[in-house]
């Protein structure tokens, strides 16, 4: 079955599917990772493939920018493909002045400015946190590759350019690691429907001093998020 977002049939979607903000990392994964990949969506340009990787099946696909398109993504994978785990492979910003470019983040909770988990009519405040099967895996994948990492909050929020005063400075001040925009909805949406969510992202600058890596960088150079990510398929 098709959707309005997604023209991939039951059975084209792999139970692990590897999600980047960026349709072209999709694409770049896929080609340069995945063996025999084929091309089961190309609507909106948000490219999905699937392949296999040391012989596990394995999908990868974009969810573009910000909390409702990644929440339009993750529940249709979750909700009408069957998929069980999704991993976002992202960017973000550093509110820590002693990770370099590069370094991986995984996301163990996320704190959020938006709206999103009001659709869920919640009777409280709502902790959105990783599965920890994958975190684990995750982080001894890591190891096991040698690739930096640091494990803890990050932010999820729905604005890009916030003006409100000093508000990286205070989301810094309660630990959190860095800034990016969708793992908040995604592990929302995983929690709903009973499945299997983490969000790993690579930083590509910083909040607090001049250090950033160009769009191209950010499409093709987070190789060690990618094979971590990979290794958890």
């Amino acid at each position: 079955m098709s959707t309005p977002h997604n023209a991939a049939n039951k059975g084209d979607i792999a139970k692990t599917v590897l999600m980047s903000g960026d349709p072209l990392r999709a694409k770049f994964i896929s080609e340069n990772y995945l063996e025999n990949p084929v091309c089961f969506n190309t609507v909106r340009n948000m490219f999905g493939y699937t392949g296999t990787y040391k012989g596990k099946p394995v999908s990868v696909m974009g969810h573009g920018m910000g909390m409702p398109s990644i929440g339009i993504y993750s529940y249709e994978l979750f909700n009408f493909y069957d998929v069980e785990n999704i991993i976002r492979i992202g960017s973000a910003g550093s509110y820590r002045t002693d990770l370099k470019l590069g370094d991986l983040v995984i996301a163990e909770g996320a704190c959020t400015d938006s709206n999103y988990v009001n659709s869920f009519d919640l009777p409280g405040h709502y902790a959105p946190i990783a599965d920890f099967g994958l975190l684990r895996k995750a982080v001894e994948a890591a190891e096991k590759l040698g690739v930096r990492y640091e494990v803890g909050n990050v932010v999820s929020s729905d604005v890009f350019y916030n003006g409100l005063d000093r508000v990286n400075e205070r989301w810094a001040e309660m630990g959190c690691i860095c800034i990016e925009m969708e793992a908040a909805a995604l592990y929302m949406n995983a929690a709903k429907a009973k499945k299997h969510a983490l969000c790993m992202v690579s930083i590509s600058d910083h909040l607090f001093k001049e250090e950033a890596l160009s769009a191209e960088d950010r499409q093709t150079s987070f190789r060690n998020m990618m094979e971590v990510a990979l290794e958890l398929a």
